[in-house]
């Protein structure tokens, strides 16, 4: 018999939406699960989106106090999927209620935010999650099974970036993301981090950091009245100053020897959304880029005359990538690897089976990130010091 487990979403905006569609869609797609998921309870100050989370969405009740569906006796799951500033407070009671935790990264804004919430989670003895969820692409699966093969040899470079358009508009609205106290850092939090989870988990661990950063569009239209968070604001409205960064960069060493440069932006003009490595070993290369989610570019050195990247197309031969489409080069997208993330959490709660990434590693992605904001005043190379002392 299936283990019941019964899911709060705190916040149904887009991720909340995605993750709770997410539950309605694992029972048809992972029909040998050991689990079965029942959305309980949304939380949401808007009352038209608890009206959604009822009747589009199938949650059994909606509530506008967040603490409310955390405290539950029914729930046993809680997703985080707030605004970053909520999300300690929301961790720190789930915890304590004794609840398993999915939170949306950052996990706070701030690096002491996140391990804070890690010690909570650890002191509480609950599992826990955070949102990375494009290692989840089955190519990214894929290549990472290469490169643990050798395939790649010796891997010598990583080059990770993650380039969005998302805040690329002047007219942006000043809204909680791209201030400090609400949203803490910017685009090292927000897409940094996304680029270096993917590469601890294919490479390995970054061991010393230096960078620079820049707030390329230093301010914004005030919001007004209940503006959405991606409205947009006339060149005649009041303006404030952006907080935070909207571009970083770094050059790393990894604990292996090799070297990596990343670059991060939410206000590139021309990438739309950027998600892509290059790594590059003594015998191969591999290339895969979030805009060709269901496309790996791999290079193998040879003796012959034939050279150039191969194309290897996302099918139903590399992991869960079956559950959503059979044969070869069927795609899937971005809400079917929340999917899988989902269900992975939820599989490894009902059977007792290790889950990663979780509230530990993403302290190892904070610990890169406080180096990498070290460097910022030093202008040096900085070490970097794992902030849940591990």
């Amino acid at each position: 018999m299936n283990t019941k487990l019964g899911v709060a979403v705190l916040g149904l905006g887009w991720m909340g939406q995605v993750h709770a569609r997410s539950m309605l869609r694992i029972p048809s797609l992972f029909p040998q699960r050991s689990f079965d998921p029942t959305l309980v309870v949304c939380a949401d100050t808007e009352e038209e989106r608890r009206n959604r989370a009822v009747n589009d969405f199938g949650f059994q009740r909606a509530v506008s106090d967040w603490r409310e569906a955390v405290e539950a006796d029914d729930v046993d799951v809680v997703w985080v999927t707030a605004p970053n500033m909520l999300h300690l407070p929301m961790i720190e009671a789930a915890t304590a209620a004794g609840k398993a935790v999915f939170s949306e990264k950052p996990i706070g804004g701030k690096p002491e935010q996140t391990v804070r919430a890690n010690e909570l989670a650890r002191a509480a003895g609950v599992r826990t999650a955070v949102g990375y969820n494009y290692l989840w692409a089955p190519l990214v699966l894929h290549a990472r099974d290469l490169i643990a093969s050798g395939a790649l040899g010796e891997i010598t470079h990583y080059r990770g970036r993650f380039l969005s358009m998302y805040g690329s508009d002047e007219m942006g609205l000043l809204t909680w993301r791209f201030m400090m106290e609400q949203g803490g850092y910017g685009a090292t939090s927000d897409v940094l981090s996304h680029a270096i989870s993917l590469a601890h988990f294919l490479v390995g661990d970054i061991t010393e950091v230096v960078g620079m950063k820049n707030t390329t569009i230093p301010e914004r239209p005030l919001p007004t009245g209940a503006a959405s968070h991606y409205g947009r604001g006339k060149p005649e409205d009041p303006k404030g100053a952006v907080e935070n960064e909207d571009f970083a960069s770094m050059l790393c060493w990894f604990s292996n020897g090799a070297t990596g440069t990343f670059e991060s932006s939410r206000t590139t003009v021309g990438p739309e959304s950027q998600n892509a490595f290059e790594i590059y070993g003594t015998k191969g290369a591999l290339s895969w880029n979030l805009e060709k989610i269901n496309e790996l570019q791999y290079y193998r050195l040879t003796d012959d005359i034939s050279s150039g990247y191969t194309t290897i197309y996302g099918g139903d031969r590399f992991p869960f990538h079956g559950a959503f489409a059979p044969g070869q080069a069927n795609s899937i997208g971005l809400e079917d690897l929340m999917t899988i993330e989902d269900y992975s959490f939820l599989e490894a709660i009902a059977t007792g089976s290790d889950f990663s990434p979780s509230f530990t590693e993403a302290v190892d992605v904070v610990s890169v990130q406080q180096a990498l904001i070290n460097s910022w005043d030093s202008r040096s190379f900085e070490p970097v010091v794992n902030l849940g002392g591990k």
